[in-house]
């Protein structure tokens, strides 16, 4: 099984940037799928980015373009940056890993943005 910590949530103004990191520990990190996912109040948790063993990424259309997600496996950390913040991008951010059939997830940090 693997744990995971997530950090650098806060409260950011519009335009600006965060960096999220998820610390994995108790398991071959570079085995797994990583991708955050975020949910916001009254909806549902949606998938906003991933990488997987051999660092291909996919993003959620509305992040495209201002988020990147990345993964140092020397560390077992994964990273999301996070760029060109807007008020939608509010939320709880959790960090996700997945094989196969098993997947685990971090506590959560929240992200709010708002001047």
């Amino acid at each position: 099984q693997v744990q995971l910590v997530e950090s650098g949530g806060g409260l950011v103004q519009p335009g600006g940037s965060l960096r999220l990191s998820c610390a994995a520990s108790g398991s071959i990190f570079s085995i797994y799928v990583m991708a955050w996912y975020r949910q916001a109040p009254g909806k549902q948790r949606e998938m906003v980015a991933s990488i997987n063993t051999g660092g291909s990424t996919a993003y959620v259309d509305s992040v495209k373009g201002r988020f990147t997600i990345s993964r140092d496996n020397a560390k077992n950390t994964v990273y999301l940056q996070m760029n060109l913040l807007k008020s939608e991008d509010t939320a709880v951010y959790y960090c996700n890993a997945k094989l196969a059939k098993y997947q685990s997830w971090g506590q959560g940090t929240q992200v709010t943005v708002s001047s």
